[in-house]
């Protein structure tokens, strides 16, 4: 995500690198770096002026932080303009009514079917909406098919009529559906063109007269840079909507819509689209995305997904396992399935301040455990509760049962082994200090 932006804006900051102050001199070569990074990460040259303008003027008025390295302080200004650039706060999204009703806009291929069943899967779970999909593309019957499936994949109603080539009169019956059956959110599907013409707006604008949402979204794939940017004012003309979905985040995208669509159009982005799966929607926070960028991580966004799968009752089970000796690999399966809950093992990492440029050319497989699941599932009921008893013959039979090498076995095993004698340890009165003695003693 934003990488080549990270490097180029790393570089600039390198420059003032073991500099004692911030001078007019060598604060110039940064600034002229940084905004080359930002034309080359797609942003018009115009925002990318006005923004190390205003980057100078800041850093240049600085001085009397003194305590700070110069690098340091021109990343916080950075970070904060940037923050600043892309909305400042998250935005809100309103979904008050009965039903509320959302209107989904942009051309075909952004991604709006897609991320239509997305938001249904977001809001009924974080939200405990009960969310009806509404397929309102009449050109494409491959559109509305494909809601079809999402929804039955998520567990999400679909309204659909094929028969009819009218968006009004198939939103209107939507609703009225959803009033009648208790679904008490509708988030409508538009048709979408190739480029922007003017039936595609009159009847987009046409059902957004009709129905009134509560929330008019814009999707947007990040990956067309400042077309993208141009694409989001022509239609914010038309419909004058509430904010902006960027898709395929997670691509190789240069950054420059994410960065300018807000100073361009003045409409916040409101959730991000970072992969294919049914729950790689992100609530799109302004400040956290600029430290992402300037490779600071986003810890209280792993939090906040370490937090929605964390089970209370099962972490005190888990807890009083430990404290008899009695965690075995069936739990350790169980903490597995809650990691690869989360999402991306890559992005999960780059969430960590320092780890993103680390894991750059290292390729996770999202399947990252497969290989020590497959070994736990060749175990016996009985070798999983009790790993003690699995001696020679058995760590060969698991082995071949697997298709894993015994080696692999005898590893896995071993760290299982280390990890639950250090969480013994923690559990004990003086738990850190006994597992420091340890890890000193595994020097």
């Amino acid at each position: 995500m934003f990488e080549s932006l990270s490097d180029r804006l790393d570089s600039a900051f390198h420059i003032l690198k073991g500099r004692n102050k911030i001078t007019e001199i060598n604060i110039a070569e940064s600034v002229k770096e940084i905004r080359r990074a930002l034309v080359d990460a797609d942003v018009s040259y115009k925002i990318a002026k006005q923004f190390t303008d205003t980057v100078k003027e800041k850093a240049l008025g600085s001085d009397v932080l003194v305590s700070l390295k110069p690098g340091q302080l021109m990343t916080k200004i950075v970070r904060d303009e940037m923050a600043s650039l892309m909305g400042g706060e998250a935005a809100d999204f309103k979904i008050e009514g009965k039903p509320a009703v959302v209107l989904m806009s942009g051309l075909q291929g952004s991604g709006k079917t897609t991320f239509s069943a997305k938001l249904a899967n977001y809001l009924k779970t974080k939200k405990t909406r009960k969310p009806l999909l509404v397929a309102c593309d009449v050109y494409r019957p491959a559109a509305i098919d494909q809601l079809h499936v999402l929804g039955e994949q998520i567990g999400v109603d679909v309204f659909s009529n094929k028969e009819s080539k009218d968006p009004v009169e198939i939103s209107k019956a939507a609703i009225a559906h959803a009033k009648a059956n208790g679904h008490n959110l509708v988030i409508i599907d538009t048709a979408g063109r190739l480029a922007i013409d003017e039936e595609m707006m009159r009847e987009i604008k046409a059902v957004h007269t009709a129905v009134e949402p509560n929330e008019t979204l814009f999707v947007v794939d990040s990956m067309t840079g400042q077309d993208a940017v141009n694409t989001a004012k022509a239609f914010n003309d038309v419909l004058d909507y509430d904010g902006v979905i960027l898709t395929k985040l997670d691509g190789d995208t240069r950054g420059g819509a994410a960065l300018t669509i807000k100073a361009v159009v003045d409409k916040p982005i409101k959730f991000v689209g970072t992969g294919e799966k049914m729950d790689a929607l992100d609530v799109f926070h302004p400040s956290r995305m600029a430290d992402r960028i300037l490779g600071m991580g986003d810890v209280v966004s792993l939090v906040e997904r370490a937090q929605e799968q964390f089970d209370e009752e099962k972490a005190r089970d888990m807890q009083k396992k430990i404290a008899k000796n009695q965690f075995g690999f069936d739990d350790f399966l169980d903490q597995i399935q809650q990691i690869k809950k989360m999402g991306n093992m890559k992005d999960l990492m780059g969430m960590i301040p320092g780890m993103g440029k680390m894991m750059r050319n290292i390729d996770i497989d999202d399947d990252a455990f497969k290989h020590i699941e497959a070994m736990i599932h060749s175990m016996t009921p009985e070798e999983r509760t009790n790993p003690s008893v699995i001696n020679g013959s058995r760590r060969k039979r698991i082995a071949r049962g697997a298709g894993r090498d015994i080696t692999e076995v005898n590893k896995l095993l071993k760290q299982f082994a280390d990890m639950s004698k250090m969480m013994k340890m923690m559990q004990s009165q003086g738990g850190k200090r006994n597992m420091m003695n340890m890890m000193r003693g595994m020097r």
